[in-house]
């Protein structure tokens, strides 16, 4: 079953790629989003998916099997790692913009974006999916979302043969969405890749890659909250506190 999983991520990893079409355009904040009447905003997580491994270009089952079976303790490794540092992002933008006296709230259950209906318009700021229904359920007029495709280590294959060394990355995008319109007021898409300063291969618990990892996950949340105008400790001092705390990890 875990096979099959990272054979849907891999495809997954190849569309994030470039094989999508017309991908959703970056959308600057508008200047005076902070210190402007904003109504109240609500800011949600998507429901973030467990860290695993990918192996993209690994094109045929069995080719994908046996690249899974040579980093069992890899993927066994990722999949223990921590989300909470991507949940805590929620409630730092909430501090943040009720310190820039925005009227903001938590949204507690994590918005299932994939189930809304679609907008049934276009244009390049329009939604694709159907948000204004949330605008009366959630009692809120704008909608701050941190959207988590994908987050974990990609190692690039060529059929059986690993192309490079595997790398840590973080996928999604945050945006907010103005629910009477249904348009973005602010989109950023986020595709972090970062590989090990040297010798990745270190079970159980590599710390190079899982470094790396952390690292991916705090360059995504400095370009997430910077637009907001928050100030974060240095991402060294960051990365040093999360990768002493990671739990430990499963072997082969």
């Amino acid at each position: 079953m875990r096979c099959f999983r990272g054979f849907f991520w891999a495809c997954l990893v190849v569309l994030i790629s470039g094989c999508a079409s017309k991908p959703q355009q970056p959308i600057s904040l508008a200047n005076d989003f902070i210190g402007g009447k904003t109504g109240r905003i609500g800011v949600a997580t998507n429901k973030i998916p467990q860290a695993s491994t990918s192996f993209p270009g690994a094109a045929c089952l069995l080719c994908y099997a046996a690249a899974s079976l040579a980093h069992t303790s890899l993927t066994s490794h990722t999949e223990a790692l921590p989300t909470d540092q991507i949940v805590l992002l929620k409630k730092e933008l909430v501090d943040t913009l009720k310190g820039k006296n925005i009227d903001a709230v938590e949204i507690a259950t994590p918005v299932n974006v994939a189930d809304l209906p679609d907008s049934g318009k276009s244009g390049p700021d329009v939604a694709r999916k159907d948000f204004s229904g949330l605008r009366a359920k959630l009692g809120i007029d704008k909608l701050l979302i941190i959207d988590v495709v994908m987050h974990g280590f990609v190692r690039n294959y060529s059929s059986y043969v690993p192309a490079g060394d595997p790398r840590a990355v973080f996928f999604g995008s945050g945006y907010i969405v103005n629910l009477s319109n249904n348009t973005y007021e602010w989109y950023e898409p986020i595709e972090i890749s970062k590989g090990a300063p040297g010798n990745w291969d270190e079970p159980p618990k590599f710390p190079g890659l899982t470094n790396a990892y952390f690292q991916s996950v705090e360059t995504a949340k400095d370009r997430l909250l910077k637009p907001f105008g928050n100030d974060t400790p240095p991402q060294s001092q960051q990365t040093q506190s999360l990768t002493q705390n990671q739990p430990a990890a499963g072997g082969r």
